[in-house]
Order: C-alpha cells, then structure tokens, then sequence
C-alpha cells in the first residue's frame, strides 16, 4: 500500500517566512536612525535655566562681561559649583563646571550646618568684653557735660557728651518699656554670646538736681522728658555706614519670591569678606526671632507692599564698622515691645528664621542649652540683675512674655535640628 505524500508549499507561506527573517535587520536599522534624529546631550552650561539662573549668559544673569566682578546679588543667587553624582565604573565621581573653586579652598560649612572655624576667626572682633565693662563702668560714673539733638534717632533722644570725653546717645522712651526693651536684648544677646554686635549700653535716671545730669539742667528743661525718667545710655561709634541687605534676602524679598534657605551648597565660592558678612547676618537674624524686633530687616520686608525697591536701601538699625563688622543698633522694639505685636510680624519674622540654614556653632549649642534646660529667662533674669544696677526701675519680663521667650527658644532649637536633618 502506498503511502501518501506531502503537499508542496506554496508561494504564500515561502514569502512570510523570508519577511520574518528579515525583520531583525530592519528593526536594526531603524533604531540607528532614530538615534541619530535625537539631540546629542548638552553640557551644564548649555541646559535650560534654573530657578537660580543657572546655563543663563553673564549678561541674561545681570553680570558684567569681561571677567568683571560679580556683585554679591548674583554670587550668592547664582551656584558656583553645579554638582551633579554620575557613576561611571562602579566608581562615583563629582562633575562640576569650570567655575568650581580651587581644590584646596576652605569649605565655609562644617558638618553641614555651622560656619567654620577658619571662617568665624575672620569675623570682627566688635565690642570687647573688657572694653565695654570699662566703658559702662566710665559712663555711669561720668556727669553729662551737653546733649545736643540729632545724629540719635528719634527727636526725643540726644547725643550726649559726658565729662570723660567720650560720647553716648540718649534714649528716651516713648513709653518705658521701650527703655526696658533695649536693656533686656542688649542682655540676651550676653546669654547668646553675641553681645559684641551690640554697643554698650547701660540704664541712667533722669535727675535734673542730681550730680550726672547737673550740667545740662537747662537743656533737659527743653527736652520735655519726664524727671525720674529711665533713659539708655549707648555709646556713639563713628565711622559707621549704612548697610543693604544681601541676597538670598535681598534678591529674593525684592523680587517678591519667597524666601529660600540659605544652605551650604549656595557659599562655595564667595569671597570671604562676603563670607563674613553672612557669618554675622545669621546670628542677626536669629536674634531678631528671639526678641521679635521687627524694627530692622522685618520693617523693610513689610514695606515691600508699597515699595518694591525698599530691599534695595539701608536696613533699618543695621550700620557697618569700619572693620566690617556689623552693629546691631537701637533695639528697644525687642521682647517687650515686639512680643505684644506678634500677630502682626511673625508673618515676616519667621520665614526669615527659615532662611537660615547655616550657624555659628557657639550660638546653636546656647541655643541647644537653653531648650534642654529651659532656662532662658532665668538666665537672662540672673545676668540683668548683675549686670545693670537700675533693673528693678522698669523690671523684667512678664510671666507671658518669659514662657513667649522660651517657646522661641525651642522654635530656633527645632529649626537647626531641622536644618540638620537635610
């Protein structure tokens, strides 16, 4: 019996069997030219712009061409080292552009939030511990030989010339405890360790019979101030200029973004005169938190609803020494004064505390000291009764306002541990 045989296949079947082998071919060929449509991928300095400028001409970034200096608006704002973590042979490498500093420069950050110690040692000494106790020692003892208007604030004050020779402004208070206010942040900043930013300054009563202000009975006469007035005494300080506000606060207020932290990453590069500068602005910020004195940096913010360039202009009780060194001047708005008005400037006082993100390590551990012991206002209690002979004329801190304090405290001490969580 035969048996019987296959089919030949037909010309369909061969046809699909020749395409299918040739589709690999074709798929080959068609990623090549895909590949080649696409862009090749850019450099740092030809991607698209970030929220800090970044891949901008010098010129689109508001610098100077040439090689200029650049101002400190743009350094701070712009990055000098855009960092970015590749990985190439198991092994991770740092590429930056041809901006990043010098291999051996100082990082200005250590542990990633305080400022270094080579960095700190540069800041101006201030006011000297020793030099201001001598100079309160010499102006509580010395009689006041002329005040004259001007040059001190307010109408009400005057700058007066004591009989040592040197030279003090006189505040009068519209109401005491402005006086009051000024004495107790010229103390809290002893407890914070920053007291050297801030002139001496000691409390005087007024006494048109007594032996201080004999001298000048006539003018006081004239000064309409109230007899058994406490006023401050400050010592005056030439050669002080004014002093505008650097960026992130400056460019990012006066541009009407919201306030960004100033963060470690943002300071490599900057020259350290700015360096230092900034060292001392993070201690002035803090400061202004904790006795929320909105008469400085805060009243400018606040003028930005109807002044877009008030950035722009001299900050408000801030001048600058000779040696740069910043004076944190007439700070009666603070603690007292401030904490009745909190409502109406935290709004401002706080989101500048949020853009710090780097301190000095001496004032983070008071900081740290004073919220684990919450001991704020008893310290700063001890240290004004020792300190100021006068203390008991206008008192001290309210039982509300010592508990306000210390929630301040541990609102800073929370925020660096914030910053240092990142």
């Amino acid at each position: 019996m035969k048996r019987a045989r296959r089919a030949a296949p037909g010309p369909l079947p061969v046809l699909g069997l020749l395409l299918l082998g040739a589709l690999p071919g074709l798929w080959t060929v068609l990623l090549r030219r895909e590949a080649a449509a696409l862009p090749e991928p850019r450099s740092p300095a030809e991607q698209s712009p970030g929220r800090w400028g970044w891949g901008l001409s010098p010129a689109a970034r508001g610098e100077s061409g040439g090689g200029g200096q650049k101002t400190f608006r743009t350094l701070l704002a712009v990055p000098a080292a855009a960092t970015d973590r590749e990985e190439r042979d198991g092994e991770e490498r740092l590429a930056v552009t041809d901006s990043q500093p010098p291999a051996d420069a100082a990082s200005p950050v250590e542990r990633g939030i305080f400022w270094s110690r080579e960095l700190e040692e540069q800041v101006p000494p201030g006011f000297a511990a020793e030099e201001a106790a001598a100079w309160l020692s010499a102006a509580r003892a010395a009689r006041v030989a002329s005040l004259e208007r001007g040059g001190c604030g307010r109408s009400s004050n005057r700058l007066a010339r004591l009989s040592d020779g040197s030279r003090a402004c006189v505040r009068y208070g519209i109401n005491p405890e402005q006086i009051q206010g000024e004495a107790l942040s010229y103390h809290l900043a002893g407890v914070l360790g920053m007291q050297e930013r801030l002139p001496p300054m000691a409390l005087a009563l007024v006494e048109a019979r007594g032996r201080q202000w004999e001298p000048v009975r006539e003018e006081l006469r004239g000064s309409h101030w109230a007899e058994g007035a406490v006023v401050s005494l400050t010592r005056w300080v030439d050669n002080l200029t004014a002093v505008v506000a650097p960026a992130p606060w400056g460019a990012e207020a006066g541009a009407g973004r919201r306030l960004q932290p100033l963060s470690a990453e943002e300071l490599v590069g900057l020259p350290p005169s700015q360096l230092v500068e900034l060292v001392q602005w993070s201690d002035l910020i803090l400061f202004d938190y904790l006795t929320a004195n909105f008469d400085r940096l805060v009243s400018n913010l606040f003028s930005l609803q109807w002044d877009p360039r008030v950035m722009r202009r001299a900050t408000s009780n801030l001048l600058r020494a000779p040696d740069g060194g910043l004076v944190f001047m007439d700070n009666e708005a603070g603690l007292v004064h401030g904490y009745r008005l909190l409502a109406m400037w935290d709004p401002y006082n706080e989101p500048l505390l949020r853009s710090v993100c780097v301190f000095r390590e001496g004032t983070a551990r008071r900081v740290a000291e004073l919220h684990r012991r919450r001991s704020a206002a008893a310290e700063l209690r001890r240290r004004y009764r020792a300190r100021e002979p006068l203390w008991a004329r206008l008192g001290f801190l309210s039982e509300r306002q010592a508990e306000l304090l210390q929630a301040r405290v541990d609102f800073v001490h929370r925020h660096i541990a914030h910053c240092r969580a990142q």
